[in-house]
């Protein structure tokens, strides 16, 4: 049996921009991706501690260094700049693998986005 469980997790992160004319995703900078092992393209939940907005989307890697997390196309809409999100990633695995499987959470400076 699988069973689904957190993966990762970049908790608390400003919304840098929002933009609606993209096609779609979520731009997170690269420093924040390798932290908190997050891939290119994977599938990720936002959490938008401002209104309560939850949304499912993918990744496209942002500038490194940049701070940027940036909310594109209809989930621009979500967010407004300078929310706050939690940033959430799962993964399957089988029941006896998940009981010792450590997820990675990072807490970045919520003002700057940078690692601290």
């Amino acid at each position: 049996m699988n069973i689904e469980l957190v993966k990762s997790k970049l908790h608390n992160v400003s919304v840098t921009e929002a933009n609606l004319n993209y096609v779609g995703s979520i731009t997170i900078d690269e420093d924040l991706m390798d932290a908190a092992n997050i891939i290119e393209n994977e599938k990720v939940q936002v959490v938008n501690n401002n209104n309560g907005e939850r949304i499912e989307t993918y990744v496209i890697k942002g500038e490194r260094g940049s701070g940027v997390i940036c909310l594109n196309g209809a989930a621009a809409r979500k967010v407004a700049v300078g929310d706050v999100v939690i940033i959430i990633t799962y993964c399957s695995m089988e029941l006896e693998e998940a009981k010792a499987f450590k997820p990675t959470f990072i807490f970045p400076d919520t003002a700057t986005n940078m690692l601290v």
